[in-house]
């Protein structure tokens, strides 16, 4: 038995197919498919169930596949302790986010890191929460910022900021010349939505639950149309589609600017009202397994992301 026929079960059972585990592990099908034959013959237990289609985990073969999960584990805190032991912060930190952070977040973030932490590059990954969480869990990233609240997976977490939600609406709406908005004052707009899977879906849903009703003819909302990014959901709303809600960091800057458009800039499509009182927020944090041992590179992390300019966000330490 070996680490590399462990890492070979491992990516099948997450991809449930041979040939996509064998892309991800940068070897020919045949090659995976022979190791892993070998170690079924050695253990004399039957891993997987082959179909035409897919492949299946067996209950004994998931029982293993764990364990194997854990031994590479162990087997890169090895690694990772003798590195430490030369530079801890020496070597790429992997590091998840989710789809509703990354473009706001990173491009800041990877000018503070380069600055004070260059010898750790980060390796970066954009996914939804539940798959960013079972990297975690799998070892694929060594870290992740997203937004509460997830599933307790026993990671550890720490938070970062709290990040308020704006109203955003075409610039030609009668709302775009408030000063702010009540949730209560939405419940009649057309309301675009990102897709099922992003967590920023449900943080909506629950500023403005009338909009979970889907039917066209449902009281307190004419119909609710999905896009695939904020950026999309935008330029939706400045065609006039609908309105939405948005995080802070994801308002351009000119959006609170109050110069004066000088001849030839472009007009702003989009007008972003804040809300009235205490204003609905996200709690954005960062979270990596607690066996994951390069402390120092999370805090080196969480110092980067400190660094950076976070406009309209509540800071937390």
């Amino acid at each position: 038995m070996t680490l590399t026929e462990l890492k070979y079960i491992v990516a099948v059972a997450r991809e449930k197919h041979f040939g996509r585990a064998a892309e991800a592990c940068f070897v020919s099908q045949p090659t995976l498919s022979v190791a892993i034959k070998k170690l079924e013959d050695e253990l004399e237990v039957k891993l997987f169930e082959r179909s035409a289609n897919e492949v299946t985990v067996t209950p004994l073969g998931e029982e293993i596949v764990r364990q194997a999960q854990s031994v590479l584990e162990q087997a890169a805190a090895i690694k990772e302790i003798a590195k430490r032991g030369k530079d801890p912060l020496a070597g790429p930190l992997r590091l998840g986010v989710i789809y509703t952070i990354g473009p706001y977040l990173l491009p800041d973030l990877v000018r503070q890191s380069i600055a004070l932490t260059p010898q750790m590059p980060l390796m970066l990954q954009e996914n939804f929460t539940v798959k960013l969480l079972e990297m975690l869990r799998t070892g694929e990233i060594d870290c992740a910022i997203m937004a509460e609240p997830f599933p307790d997976t026993g990671l550890a977490i720490a938070p970062l900021y709290d990040e308020p939600f704006l109203t955003a609406v075409p610039s030609t709406h009668a709302f775009s010349a408030l000063k702010t908005i009540k949730a209560e004052e939405l419940k009649k707009e057309t309301m675009l939505l990102l897709g099922t899977g992003h967590c920023f879906r449900d943080h909506v849903l629950e500023v403005c639950p009338e909009f979970a009703r889907f039917s066209s003819d449902a009281e307190g909302i004419r119909k609710s149309f999905e896009g695939s990014s904020l950026e999309t959901i935008k330029h939706m709303v400045a065609a006039g589609m609908g309105v939405t809600l948005v995080p802070r960091l994801s308002v351009p800057k000119e959006a609170f600017s109050t110069r004066p458009k000088r001849r030839g800039e472009d007009q702003a499509f989009v007008k972003y009202i804040p809300f009235e009182g205490d204003p609905p927020s996200r709690r954005v944090v960062l979270a990596w397994r607690r066996s994951f041992t390069r402390y120092e590179a999370i805090a080196a992390l969480r110092n980067s992301i400190y660094a950076c300019e976070l406009p309209g966000v509540k800071r937390l330490s």
